[in-house]
Order: C-alpha cells, then structure tokens, then sequence
C-alpha cells in the first residue's frame, strides 16, 4: 500500500483525510462500519492498475477525518455534503460511486439528492429502502427486532461507547469484522457481550490477517467509537430532514452485490424485497444483483478479488477507451509481447 498517496482536504467545514491511487476516471469508494477507507484497500490497486483513479475517503468522524462533537453533526445531510465537496476538488463533474454498509446508505442519499454527480453506481450488502412517511426507522426496527437489535442499543449517546470500552477495541473490531452469523444481530441485555457474533473464534479468516486487523485497531483506539454511532444516532432525524424526497426514484444505473450470509441480505423480508421487484421499483435503471455464494457482510475484503472484477465490469460499460488511462507498462508489455512473437514465427520459419 506505500504507492497509495495520502492528503488532507477541506470540505464542508472539517477536514477529511483521502487514500487515493492512479489516474482516470474517478471510482469513489465509500466505506461502512466499522471501517476506513482501508476497507477498499484491494480494490484501490485493482482499479487503479485498469485506468481508474480510485478514491477513498475516511468518512466524517472515522480515522484521520475531523469528528465534530455534536450528534447532530452527522446527518445524511452532512455526509453528502462533505462528498459533494470532495467531488469537486477533485476537478470532476461526476465519479463512478462504489459504497458498502453504511456508505452503502450515504450512496443512495447521494444519488437521490445529487444524481448528477454519480455516473453510476456499484452498491454492496444494503439496498435502497423506500421512505416510510408514517413511522420512523427505529421504531420500526424496535418492533420487529426488540430493545437489543444493534440499531436500537447503538442509539443512547455514550451507552454503547462505555460498552464497547468493557471489552476492549481489538474485541469489538474482530468480533464485528468476522461475522459470518445470519440475520439480525442481536446483543445480549446490559453488555456488549459476544455482539454481532456469538460464535468468534480466536483465529482470524484468511481474508483479515492480524496486520489488517492492527490498522483498524489503530486508528479507532485513537478516535474512538463515538462519531461513528453517531451516524445511527441519525437516523430519525434523517428520517425527518428527507420526508421532501419521500417516493422518489434513484434513476442512476446500479448494480448491487451482496453475499449469501450477509446479515442485511438474510434479515426479516429482505431477500422478498431484492428478489420480488420492490428493489427495481424504487431503482428502476439496477441491472443486476448478484447473491456471492457463502460469502458474508464485508464482501468487499472477504470476496476482493471477485469484487474488484464486477465493479470494473459493470463500471466499465460506460467508459469510452480514449477516458481511460492505461499505465505506462502496459504498451511495454505489449510491445515485448508482439517482439516475442515476432521472433517464435521467424524461428518456425
């Protein structure tokens, strides 16, 4: 990752640190909870190596991105503003958007209040939900789920903070990062306990070795938890703030991936909602969704590989070849290539 180039932007009042690698059209990589822009470090160097600029952003509040202190700090409002913001210094009108989990939830804000500036868009593991105008999210979720779905424990300012600190960050990172449990996660009463994953283990998967696991612990045993619960801490008020939008359609083309075990993916009526045509709906231009077989949430470091190659399929349709730009090896290559064959027919002859 040392060729990943690192810099501080001002946008929208705070400052906001950027990853970024290779030159071309922009991909803009939003991550989720609990991540960084870390979370893309796979698919920086896979999409930068095919003529793409990758971009990736610490969210307001996460890693080495200013965290104001107020709750109220960190509406959907906010967060699109800082990355319609960041858009702009980078001197485009508009970037291929790439989003999982929470920024999976801030893409889809984007697209609505800005569609504009998102070519098209390629969303992981959290489908846009249409705006209910008569109840609010949490509330739904605390009647359906209970007092103990992670949503409804996440909200009570420094509860969940003062939980978490009980069983240390490297704990609640592993224990999250690992998951591969279906459906709803649920807390046990009073505590964080075992989390989002009853079942963790001591060893870690392949897909997370214990230096990636170290970056993350790093950066959120320096900033804590508290910005980023604070993005659920939003939720109604979002609910409240978007009602101007309730109906609307995201009309930007999409393509959603999701993994079979993913704890959005397998929750109460979701597979119905994707798979039944509410999900096309409320998206009319999403062309594909693609369930990864055994795969979990974070798919996009579980599956990186796999990843990496639809984002560049589908995002790929909409560039020209003259947009794209191919790194300066690559000509060499072929030209060796074309030498070394040259010389195999010349040798036959």
């Amino acid at each position: 990752m040392e060729s990943v180039v690192h810099r501080t932007v001002e946008v929208n009042g705070i400052k906001m640190h950027v990853a970024e690698k290779g030159e071309g059209p922009v991909v803009l990589f939003i991550h989720g909870f609990p991540e960084l822009w870390y979370t893309w470090r796979h698919q920086i160097l896979a999409l930068s190596s095919r003529g793409y600029r990758a971009v990736a952003p610490d969210l307001r509040g996460y890693g080495d991105t200013e965290a104001p202190p107020s709750i109220t700090s960190y509406t959907c409002f906010h967060i699109v503003g800082d990355l319609v913001a960041l858009i702009d210094s980078l001197g485009v009108q508009q970037v291929f958007l790439v989003a999982h989990d929470w920024g999976a939830h801030i893409g889809w804000y984007l697209c609505m209040f800005r569609p504009e500036k998102v070519k098209a868009y390629v969303c992981l593991s959290v489908p846009l939900r249409r705006r209910d105008p008569k109840v609010n999210p949490v509330d739904v979720m605390r009647a359906v789920y209970g007092d103990d779905y992670y949503i409804c424990r996440f909200q009570k300012a420094d509860e969940m903070e003062a939980q978490m600190a009980e069983v240390g960050t490297e704990y609640v990172l592993k224990n999250i990062l690992t998951t591969r449990k279906p459906g709803p996660p649920i807390f046990p009463k009073g505590e964080y306990g075992t989390g989002c994953n009853p079942d963790m283990t001591n060893s870690l998967p392949s897909w997370l070795p214990q230096d990636d696991l170290a970056y993350y612990v790093s950066k959120f045993e320096k900033t804590g938890f508290t910005g980023p619960l604070n993005y659920y801490r939003n939720m109604n008020l979002n609910w409240e703030l978007t009602a101007p939008w309730s109906g609307v359609k995201v009309q930007v083309p999409v393509k959603f991936i999701t993994g079979e075990l993913d704890m959005v993916y397998t929750s109460l009526n979701m597979k119905e909602y994707i798979h039944g045509g509410g999900f096309k709906e409320n998206v009319p231009n999403l062309e594909e969704v693609i369930v990864q077989k055994e795969v979990g949430h974070f798919n996009n470091q579980e599956a990186a590989e796999e990843i990496s190659n639809y984002i560049y399929d589908f995002i790929n349709k909409f560039c020209s070849p003259s947009t794209l730009h191919v790194p300066s090896y690559i000509p060499l290559l072929c030209f060796c290539g074309v030498l070394q064959f040259l010389k195999r027919v010349s040798e036959d002859h």
